[in-house]
């Protein structure tokens, strides 16, 4: 009875980052195009970002108020491989071509960041303890330091690379999301409302996943990965399938993939929080088969988008079947290492 009662509350939590999750992406795309800070960039950043909260709450609350680091970097690096499954679920959505041969080829530069992030990430699980740490910062780690100077590289680059693309992608969201009856007053209160449901929502999802680990005998690297991961990606899933429902697979495919760049830099925020030590020196050595796993399927992605391919084998291309096979033999190795 126990037992069902806190996989109700779970999925209740589920349910309100999924609606929250979409309802926010839209009233912070209205802020952003209605204030004029520059609807092209600020519209484009805070959408990926304002998706990515779920991620970011999680981590800070699992290791502030419930001193579970390894939840906290797992449900992280899962969320990352989740997002890349996503991507090879659009070509569900896609009649003929696959995704990757309708994109443009701009993304491989935010693949190519995200896989450099993922591999800073996985070797500072591995190798962080011989380094020092930053005792005058709450003990953070220098490379948490590096995640977020990447980070912000990547997105200077990015944003002058594909800068018309950027504002004609902009500038299409804002026109289908903002309408007369909904000014700027409108919009902020019920960023703020949804916020607040969200925040509630992914507070709680760190003690829910204890417990059913508890009960399930699960382990927590396998629950970050699979159940956390999946739940606070709820609001890039609706996000991306609606662009992609649209035909915009270019604004689907960018969403995702800012992701996961915004996720390391995630990791790098959830360090300064937890004080104890250095967060991914505290962390399972397992949570590096979740970045790797996300490294290689980013690969995929760059492969795919040189390539191009122009068939699809049923449903899916090449690439979107590899990534789903990694994906999946990814989740079973940590079912089984736990």
């Amino acid at each position: 009875m126990e037992q069902n009662f806190v996989f109700a509350e779970f999925a209740l939590c589920a349910a309100v980052i999924l609606v929250t999750g979409s309802k926010l992406s839209k009233h912070a795309d209205v802020i952003a195009d209605a204030t004029g800070l520059g609807k092209s960039w600020v519209g484009l950043v805070m959408l990926a970002t304002v998706t990515s909260l779920p991620e970011l709450l999680t981590g800070i609350s699992a290791v502030t108020l419930n001193d579970l680091p390894n939840l906290a970097v797992s449900g992280t690096l899962g969320s990352c491989m989740f997002n890349m499954l996503v991507i090879a679920s659009l070509d569900l959505f896609s009649k003929h071509r696959p995704v990757s041969n309708m994109v443009q080829q701009g993304h491989q530069l935010s693949a190519g960041f995200g896989i450099v992030l993922l591999a800073l990430a996985a070797i500072d699980i591995l190798f962080g303890k011989y380094l020092p740490s930053i005792k005058q910062l709450n003990s953070i780690d220098p490379l948490s330091i590096l995640f977020i100077i990447v980070y912000l590289v990547a997105m200077r680059l990015i944003y002058s690379y594909e800068k018309t693309r950027v504002q004609e992608y902009v500038e299409e969201v804002a026109v289908q999301e903002q309408t007369k009856k909904n000014p700027l007053r409108n919009a902020i209160i019920w960023f703020t409302v949804h916020s607040i449901f969200i925040v509630a929502a992914s507070l709680y999802l760190p003690d829910l996943a204890e417990k059913i680990a508890k009960m399930t005998g699960w382990g927590e690297s396998f629950i970050g990965s699979s159940l956390i991961a999946i739940t606070t990606s709820l609001p890039e899933i609706t996000v991306s399938v609606a662009a992609a429902r649209m035909g915009s697979f270019d604004m689907a495919v960018a969403n995702l993939l800012g992701s996961n760049l915004f996720n390391v830099a995630i990791l790098a925020v959830t360090d300064f929080f937890y004080v104890k030590a250095p967060l991914l020196r505290c962390v399972s050595h397992i949570n590096t088969l979740s970045a790797l796993t996300a490294i290689i399927c980013m690969g995929i992605v760059v492969i795919a988008l040189t390539y191009r391919s122009e068939k699809k084998i049923l449903y899916l291309a090449g690439d979107a079947a590899a990534i789903a096979f990694f994906f999946l033999l990814a989740n079973i190795l940590l079912f089984v290492a736990g």
